[in-house]
């Protein structure tokens, strides 16, 4: 247990840390705004890492690693897509959300959000894209509870049953107390041991297996398609991987982030900041799984937990090739990866029901030390759900992400990046878009057709009905003056 005492210290005292801060943001907590987006007050270096440690969970550390591990560069090329979309997301859509968020009632939510901006007066636009966050929201989280438990249950031994309740619990601590600043504030520290960690470990692998040309040859010697991009691929296949990218226009988590950003100004220094965090940390992502098949094929007698489940390069290169301080430093970097992304989750899925439901349908009337403690107690609830729905130990996490990831970037994308550029778009066609990108997925995902990643057929068919049904109507003399007025705050101030 010599390894398991520093890991464990370190991984208690970095939890320590997380609820401190929970506590601290606790006291800036006054009213539903404070608890849903901060106040609108974070600046750029927050909202860059923020949005970035949102993004990136277990899966980073954990699924991406044991893909690449098992079939080489060729999976790489989701690394690709995945920093093309957030590229894209944050030059057409932060700054643009950002003042339409503000000049369409200061809308909190992305349910709230479409409201505004589409004058809906029935409520169906704000309880559908509601009930769509709680349902992928709730699967999205699940994943990181696997990834979670996944890890304390290699790291310390536990039962699986145990290390679910263990590697949810921190998390589920500081998103109650403190909301969106606790959970802005821990991303940003999370953000930097994640980089820590990505960075470090792939230099330490390849010292460990000889340099630069001896791990090249050792992976050559392995699989020479290890180094082929398009080793078992096909066209389909590298579009489903590209087509991840996708899915940034219309994360939840993500969006909360530009919708809390303090300016418009903040946006392109926050651009570059994250963009830089991304590319080193999929790199790194990268090249942990890629170095780690020529370490273990050099070392096969401790290669038995990897091959068992190859999403765990990372953690046992960590344990073996570190001293144990410093691998529960670097172990704690996948529960910060875990944790930033489903505390997100949590408080994204705990405002739907609070603003979007409790607030407009149950309680108009309720005070905002009311709807604080009700947003508590549903993160509580979500909680206990994706918990119970993690519990079968043959999960997956890159399985759980990838179909709750298509489901928000074909049922929320086109709604999000189309109402931010074009001025005609209507109520009837951001409820059409909502809903066939949210059926394609699912029905696509069921059939499982062409071999095609369910987003991008998911994308392009609620793009087309977003256009066509709002071709059949038109804005309102409202909508069109809060669009322009936006437009032009956005074009002075960016």
């Amino acid at each position: 247990m010599s390894v398991t005492n520093p890991t464990l210290i370190t991984f208690v005292i970095y939890i320590a840390a997380m609820v401190l801060i929970g506590f601290m943001a606790y006291r800036s907590t006054n009213n539903l705004s404070d608890y849903i987006l901060g106040g609108r007050s974070l600046g750029s270096v927050v909202t860059a890492l923020s949005a970035g440690a949102s993004d990136m969970s277990g899966w980073l550390l954990m699924g991406l690693p044991g893909a690449i591990y098992m079939s080489g560069l060729s999976e790489s090329w989701i690394a690709i897509g995945l920093i093309v979309g957030a590229y894209l997301n944050w030059l057409f859509v932060a700054g643009r959300l950002r003042v339409q968020t503000e000049h369409n009632g200061d809308a909190l939510t992305l349910p709230d959000y479409f409201s505004s901006r589409f004058e809906d007066k029935s409520g169906l636009l704000r309880i559908i894209s509601a009930v769509v966050i709680l349902v992928f929201f709730t699967i999205y989280c699940a994943s990181g509870i696997v990834a979670g438990a996944r890890l304390f249950e290699s790291t310390f031994g536990m039962s699986y049953e145990t290390a679910l309740w263990a590697g949810a619990a921190a998390t589920i601590a500081y998103t109650f107390v403190g909301g969106f600043l606790a959970v802005s504030w821990t991303d940003t520290v999370q953000a930097t041991l994640m980089i820590f960690a990505l960075l470090l470990t792939p230099i330490i692998v390849l010292l460990a297996t000889g340099g630069v040309d001896t791990t090249f040859l050792a992976i050559e010697a392995q699989n020479p398609g290890n180094f082929d991009m398009l080793r078992n691929t096909t066209f389909i296949g590298i579009i489903s991987l590209m087509g991840w990218g996708l899915g940034y226009f219309g994360q939840p988590h993500i969006l909360a982030r530009f919708m809390a950003a303090d300016s418009v100004k903040s946006i392109a220094k926050a651009r570059r900041i994250s963009m830089t965090w991304m590319i080193l940390c999929l790199g790194g992502t990268v090249a942990v799984g890629f170095f780690g098949i020529a370490y273990f094929s050099a070392h096969p007698e401790v290669a038995g937990a990897v091959t068992e489940n190859h999403e765990r390069v990372f953690i046992e290169l960590a344990k073996i090739l570190f001293n144990p301080w410093v691998a529960g430093v670097l172990l704690s970097a996948i529960l910060a990866a875990v944790m930033s992304t489903l505390s997100c989750q949590l408080l994204v899925c705990s405002s739907a029901l609070t603003e979007d439901f409790y607030k407009t349908f149950l309680r108009k009337s309720a005070s905002q030390v009311e709807l604080v403690w009700v947003g508590r107690a549903m993160v509580l609830l979500v909680a206990l759900i994706a918990i119970a729905m993690a519990a079968n130990p043959e999960n997956r996490v890159l399985g759980l992400v990838s179909y709750a990831w298509a489901g928000f970037g074909a049922a929320f994308g086109p709604v999000v990046l189309i109402s931010v550029i074009w001025k005609d778009m209507t109520r009837n066609g951001a409820l059409a878009g909502i809903l066939v990108g949210a059926i394609t997925v699912i029905v696509w995902k069921h059939f499982e057709l062409l071999g095609l990643y369910e987003i991008i057929p998911g994308f392009i068919f609620a793009s087309l009905a977003i256009y066509i049904v709002s071709k059949m109507g038109a804005p309102t003399a409202g909508m069109l003056q809060r669009f322009a007025a936006a437009e032009v705050d956005y074009r002075m101030n960016k």
